[in-house]
């Protein structure tokens, strides 16, 4: 909304101090993590494997074990036994883990322009273009942004 808009007088900046229950702080207990956010990337780029996920993000054994079984209990990623003696296990994106990837990438993006020098990684679509993240209203067509966007309690 803008300062313009008269909805903003009585928007959710107005409403009563207290804890707002929301979407975002429930997905943030699942995701908000940095090690977990890391785990995502690595299952992404196709990494299964407990040892190399844990190598390429420099989690120790114990953080990056307890990550993986709170997104497994999340239901974001599942576990696959390739190996019976000793059992060992892959771990590969549920649906709800594959529906991530839009956040994950515009959360790339955002930290290549601004909390990096330079990139480590391009990203291509399979037509050959760079990846570029930009949100559209489904109905109109038009940006999403944050003067574009009006929020308000479901139950008003």
């Amino acid at each position: 909304m803008s300062d313009s808009d008269p909805r903003t007088e009585i928007g959710m900046a107005e409403m009563p101090l207290a804890v707002r229950p929301c979407s975002l702080a429930a997905a943030l207990d699942v995701l908000g993590e940095r090690w977990s956010l890391l785990a995502l990337r690595e299952i992404g780029y196709g990494v299964h494997r407990f040892a190399r996920i844990a190598g390429y993000t420099g989690a120790s054994r114990d953080i990056l074990a307890d990550r993986l079984r709170k997104l497994e209990a999340a239901g974001v990623i599942e576990r696959r036994q390739y190996s019976e003696h000793p059992p060992r296990y892959e771990y590969h994106f549920t649906e709800a883990g594959r529906e991530l990837f839009p956040a994950m990438l515009a959360l790339s993006q955002w930290g290549d322009r601004w909390a990096v020098e330079a990139p480590a990684v391009t990203r291509t679509h399979t037509c050959g273009r760079p990846v570029q993240v930009d949100l559209h209203c489904h109905h109109c067509g038009r940006p999403v942004t944050r003067d574009t966007v009006h929020v308000e309690p479901v139950n008003a």
